[in-house]
C-alpha cells in the first residue's frame, strides 16, 4: 500500500510537470520583411527594407534578474554598405518593442564593452503600488528608469552585421516581442537587373545565438527588389530625340560667349532628359526640408515608418537621444545627400563655352532640382547651389525663332529663386571645361514619390566663329548621364557617401560642330576634241543680310580621264575672300593658285570651306566660233544656318 502511494505521488508530480511544460510553449520568433522596397540597380548603398521578428511564448526573466544576452547576426547575398566609423561601428540598428522617440535609449557597439552589449534587468514588482511584473514592458520606461532598447551593430564581414550581447527576454504567452533591424544598406550593382520577368532580390538571412535559445521561423527574407532607376537621353530644343548640329562659321549665342553674366535672348542648344525607372527612385535627403540643414520635423525616428521620398533611414538627433551613434560625421541613418543627377561632357571642341540650366526646365512646383557646387569629379560633397549668371529661353513653344525673343534682366538668387521668371525662362551657369571635359550635378530638392517623373535641363553651346584659325574646333561632343555621387567603394566605409552609385552609363552624342562647306557639282567639263571649259566659283557670303563674312579654300576633285589616261589629282585653291571669285580654265589654270588640267574630260566636284558658294561653267570650241554652252553648278546641299537641314538645287541650264 505504501509503495502504491509513492508511485501515485510520483505519477502526479510528473503529470503536473508535463502539464506545466505544455502550458508554456517554447520561445520562438517569426521573421518577415514587411513590404520590401524597390532599389536602384545602379546603387552601391541602397537602403533595404527593415527585417522584423515577431516573437512569442517562452518563460520571461524573473523580476530583478538580468535578461539573457544573445548575438544577433544578419547576412545578405551581396555586400552590406551601411556607414561605419573608424572602429567598424555600424549605423545599422536593432530595436526592441518599437520604442517611441521619448522612450529610446541606445546601447553603443564599443569594442571595449563586454560581452559587447548592455545589461537590461527585468523590472521588479512595484510593491508600493501593488502592480505586477509585465514582461512586455521590460524595454519601456518604468519607475523613472529607461532601459536600453536600441542597439548599434558592428561590421561582421563584408556582407554581415552583428549585434553582440543583445538582451532579449521571452515575452510569455500574453505578449509579443518585436525585434526590428533597420538602416541596412546594400550593394545592388553586384546583383544587377534580372533578364526575366521577376526582378532580382536582395535577400537577408538572420541568426540568433547565445545563452538562450531563440528559434526563428523563415530566417531567409527578401528585403529589396532591384530595378533600373534611371534612363538618360539627349533631346533637341523642341523635345525631339537627337543631338544638335552646329556650324563652325556661324556665331552661336555670341553675347553669352562674350559676356555670360547677363540675360540674353538665346535659346538653349538642347535638353538633357532624366527619367525615373520607377516611382521613388529619386529622393530628397530629408523628407521635409529637402536638401537644407535638418530640423526636428526631419527626424525619422518612429520604428516602422516608411519614408519613400527620403534618402535617409531611421535617424534622430543627439538632442533627442544623447548617445545617438554617429557615422561619417552625421547621425547614424542620415544620408550624405539627396539623389543627384549628373552629366559628364567629353570631347567638347576648343574655342567654345558651355552652359547648363541651374534648375529643371520648365520650372515646376512638383519636381525640383538645383545645380550644386561640387569640386570633386564624382559628384560628392555638401549641398551648395551654383548661382545662375543670367537667364535664357528653353523652348520654342511660341513658334518664334529664338533670336527674336527678348528676355528681361532678372535678379537670380543662387539659381533657386524663380520669382519673376516666365514659364519659358531659366537661369544658366557655365560648365568649367578641362581639356574638353566638363561636369554638372543637380540635386533633387522636391519630388513626387507617387509618380514616375522626368526632369530636363537645358544646355547651351556658345562660340565666336573664327574659321581662319579653325575655331571653334570641328568635332562631336559626347555626354554621359548618371546618378551621383559615383564611387567604386562597394563595402562598408567610414568615408564614402551614402547613397552612392556605380557609373553604368553609356556615351551619347550631345552635339556636333561641323565645318561650313558648300559642295558644287560641275557635271561635265572638257578640254578634249577641240573644246575647252572655263569655270567660276563665287563666294557670295558678302551680302545685304548681315551674314558673317566667310573666307575659305575650295578643293577641286576630278572624275573622268586625261586624253584617255587617269584623271588629274585633286587640288586645293588658296582662301577665297567673301565677295571674290575663283576663275580658271582647264587649259590655262586661273586665280587663287589653281593649276591647268589640260586634256581632262569628265566632271568636277568642288568642296568650298564657306557657305553660299555658287558656280558657273562655260564650254566652247576654241575661239568660240561654232559651239558654246553654259550652266550653273549644282549646289549639292542648301547652305543654311542649320547643318542638319539639307536639300539639293535644281540644275539650271
Amino acid at each position: 500500500m505504501l509503495a502504491f502511494r509513492k508511485w501515485f505521488l510520483a505519477l502526479a508530480l510528473v503529470t503536473l510537470t508535463v502539464a506545466a511544460a505544455s502550458a508554456q510553449p517554447a520561445f520562438q520568433c517569426v521573421a518577415n520583411a514587411g513590404v520590401p522596397p524597390i532599389v536602384r540597380a545602379e546603387g552601391i548603398a541602397e537602403l533595404t527594407g527593415d527585417l522584423v521578428l515577431n516573437c512569442n511564448n517562452g518563460i520571461p526573466t524573473a523580476s530583478g534578474l538580468n535578461v539573457p544576452q544573445v548575438n544577433v547576426q544578419i547576412f545578405l547575398n551581396t555586400n552590406i554598405t551601411s556607414k561605419v566609423d573608424g572602429d567598424n561601428k555600424s549605423e545599422a540598428l536593432l530595436m526592441i518593442d518599437e520604442p517611441a522617440p521619448a522612450d529610446q535609449k541606445v546601447c553603443g557597439a564599443s569594442k571595449d564593452q563586454a560581452p559587447g552589449g548592455c545589461v537590461v534587468a527585468a523590472w521588479p514588482d512595484d510593491l508600493a503600488t501593488g502592480s505586477v511584473y509585465e514582461p512586455a514592458f521590460v524595454y519601456k520606461p518604468h519607475s523613472g528608469l529607461r532601459p536600453y532598447n536600441i542597439f548599434q551593430g558592428r561590421k561582421g564581414g563584408d556582407n554581415s552585421i552583428v549585434w553582440l550581447g543583445v538582451p532579449i527576454d521571452a515575452p510569455g504567452t500574453q505578449h509579443t516581442r518585436i525585434i526590428r533591424i533597420t538602416n541596412v544598406r546594400a550593394n545592388a550593382t553586384s546583383l544587377g537587373t534580372s533578364s526575366t520577368l521577376v526582378p532580382n532580390q536582395i535577400i537577408a538571412y538572420i541568426s540568433i545565438t547565445g545563452s538562450t535559445s531563440v528559434p526563428i521561423n523563415n530566417p531567409q527574407q527578401t528585403v529589396a527588389w532591384i530595378q533600373t532607376g534611371l534612363s538618360f537621353s539627349v533631346r533637341l530644343l523642341n523635345g525631339d530625340s537627337g543631338a544638335a548640329k552646329l556650324l563652325q562659321c556661324v556665331d552661336t549665342a555670341i553675347d553669352t560667349y562674350k559676356s555670360p553674366n547677363k540675360t540674353n535672348a538665346y535659346c538653349y542648344t538642347g535638353r538633357l532628359r532624366f527619367e525615373e525607372g520607377f516611382a521613388s527612385a529619386w529622393k530628397t535627403r530629408f523628407a521635409v526640408s529637402g536638401p537644407g540643414p535638418p530640423t526636428a520635423s526631419d527626424y525619422q525616428n518612429y520604428p516602422g515608418q516608411i519614408f519613400n521620398q527620403s534618402e535617409s533611414g531611421f535617424w534622430t538627433d543627439a538632442s533627442v537621444v544623447s548617445n545617438w551613434p554617429q557615422a561619417l560625421g552625421t547621425p547614424a541613418g542620415q544620408a550624405s545627400q539627396g539623389t543627384r543627377l549628373r552629366v559628364v561632357f567629353n570631347n567638347v571642341p576648343a574655342g567654345t563655352r558651355l552652359y547648363v540650366s541651374t534648375m529643371v526646365i520648365p520650372v515646376t512646383t512638383t519636381n525640383k532640382a538645383e545645380l550644386v557646387n561640387v569640386s570633386t569629379i564624382d559628384g560628392s560633397g555638401g549641398y551648395s547651389t551654383i548661382p545662375g549668371t543670367g537667364t535664357t529661353k528653353h523652348d520654342i513653344g511660341t513658334g518664334e525663332p529664338c533670336d527674336a525673343w527678348k528676355a528681361v534682366t532678372r535678379s537670380i538668387d543662387g539659381g533657386s529663386d524663380t520669382e519673376g521668371l516666365a514659364a519659358n525662362e531659366n537661369p544658366f551657369a557655365e560648365v568649367t571645361l578641362f581639356g574638353g571635359t566638363g561636369y554638372a550635378t543637380w540635386e533633387v530638392t522636391k519630388t513626387d514619390f507617387q509618380a514616375i517623373q522626368r526632369m530636363e535641363f537645358g544646355y547651351m553651346m556658345t562660340y565666336a566663329a573664327n574659321t581662319a584659325n579653325n575655331l571653334p574646333g570641328v568635332g562631336t561632343a559626347t555626354i554621359n548621364g548618371m546618378f551621383a555621387p559615383i564611387s567604386t567603394t562597394i563595402t562598408m566605409s567610414s568615408v564614402a557617401p551614402v547613397p552612392r552609385f556605380a557609373d553604368t552609363s553609356s556615351a551619347k552624342t550631345v552635339f556636333t560642330i561641323e565645318a561650313c562647306v558648300t559642295n558644287l557639282l560641275f557635271p561635265f567639263v572638257s578640254n578634249q576634241a577641240g573644246f575647252d571649259t572655263g569655270l567660276v566659283i563665287s563666294n557670295t557670303s558678302k551680302d545685304p543680310w548681315s551674314h558673317p563674312l566667310e573666307s575659305g579654300v575650295c578643293k577641286l576633285s576630278y572624275y573622268g580621264n586625261t586624253n584617255g589616261g587617269a584623271a588629274p589629282p585633286a587640288q586645293t585653291s588658296a582662301a577665297i575672300p567673301a565677295g571674290e571669285h575663283l576663275i580658271w580654265g582647264l587649259s590655262s589654270g586661273g586665280t587663287f593658285g589653281v593649276a591647268a588640267t589640260q586634256g581632262f574630260q569628265g566632271y568636277i566636284i568642288a568642296q568650298c570651306k564657306f557657305r553660299f558658294a555658287h558656280g558657273f561653267a562655260f564650254i566652247s570650241d576654241y575661239g568660240n566660233t561654232k559651239t558654246a554652252h553654259g550652266y550653273l553648278a549644282l549646289v549639292m546641299d542648301t547652305p543654311m544656318n542649320r547643318a542638319d537641314v539639307s536639300s539639293s538645287e535644281n540644275l539650271g541650264m
